[in-house]
């Protein structure tokens, strides 16, 4: 994917040389912090995280929005039983605005569906893509939080959302394939110094013990081999039968068992991811600053 492999290689030059324009620390400026969810393979969970943390933020009264960016396999709405009557689609492809086709889930949490099952979303041309990030300036002045659940693995898509956001939650299981690939993914943003951090969340693990173990091997080989990238462990959540329950009933399992073990991880990630932010001091406007319209200038230059 050379065009991809360019414009990664020019955000990181102006990283670098300091090019990159400084946002102005005015109010306007000041906009949610955008976070990839993504993962090295399918089947690991993704959206299932990106759907109850999305909740808990959200209960915790933090204005939260989910974008369903696994483009041409979206399945956001279908973890959370809803049917939305428009989703990105109807926004490229039609005439619907970004308000058209936001659906409100519980607790105000808002989601833009992502189109389950049209294939021609996996391959936007490039006026299609400018369409769709620029849309979501709508949310500058409007939430704390957007949650991209990404596709899995290195695609093109996939890389132009993780390197745009301004932080990435990697989610990965104990299996090896799993291991390997999301070691693949961290690979690449380092390679392309766009992130210096990525946060970690074990899935589908048996115990603390195995969790740990799962963090530590994708630790060592990222201290060995990958200079001035840091891994940040938020959490794990184990093997629950109510995790696949909620899954099949389509209703969040946070909503569905909220004394669960599964629901006290959720919280407990989200609660250090927020710490990790620096979001409980007076860092957090600084944090904040440039949101969706910084993550629209990058997207931008990936997708041009």
């Amino acid at each position: 994917m050379p065009d991809q492999a360019a414009s990664l290689r020019l955000l990181a030059q102006e990283k670098i040389l300091g090019k990159r324009e400084t946002p102005k620390p005015e109010t306007e400026n000041y906009g949610p912090i955008v976070v990839a969810v993504t993962s090295g393979k399918g089947g690991v969970g993704k959206t299932s995280l990106v759907v109850n943390m999305g909740l808990t933020l959200a209960q915790r009264n933090q204005r939260t929005v989910i974008v369903d960016a696994d483009l041409g396999l979206a399945n956001v709405e279908v973890l959370l039983g809803l049917v939305p009557p428009y989703s990105v689609h109807d926004l490229l492809f039609g005439h619907k605005t970004i308000e058209d086709i936001l659906v409100e889930g519980p607790f105000n949490l808002k989601i833009i569906a992502g189109g389950s099952g049209f294939q021609e979303l996996a391959n936007l041309e490039q006026s299609q893509r400018t369409k769709l990030i620029e849309a979501l300036s709508f949310f500058q002045n409007k939430s704390d939080f957007i949650l991209i659940d990404t596709g899995a693995g290195i695609s093109r898509n996939v890389l132009g959302f993780v390197a745009a956001a301004q932080e990435v939650v990697v989610i990965v299981t104990p299996e090896p394939t799993s291991l390997t690939d999301a070691y693949s993914l961290i690979k690449v943003l380092a390679k392309f110094k766009i992130h210096e951090r990525v946060f970690l969340v074990v899935n589908q693990a048996i115990n603390e013990q195995e969790a740990l173990l799962t963090v530590d091997k994708i630790t060592f080989v990222t201290n060995k081999f990958l200079q001035n990238m840091k891994i940040n462990y938020l959490g794990f959540i184990g093997t629950e039968s109510i995790v696949s329950e909620a899954v099949k009933n389509q209703h969040p399992f946070v909503l569905m068992y909220p004394s669960s073990q599964a629901t006290k991880s959720i919280a407990q990630i989200t609660t250090n991811f927020i710490f990790l932010l620096g979001k409980d001091n007076s860092d957090l406007a600084l944090n904040k600053r440039g949101g969706v319209r910084v993550f629209i200038q990058k997207l931008v230059k990936l997708f041009r």
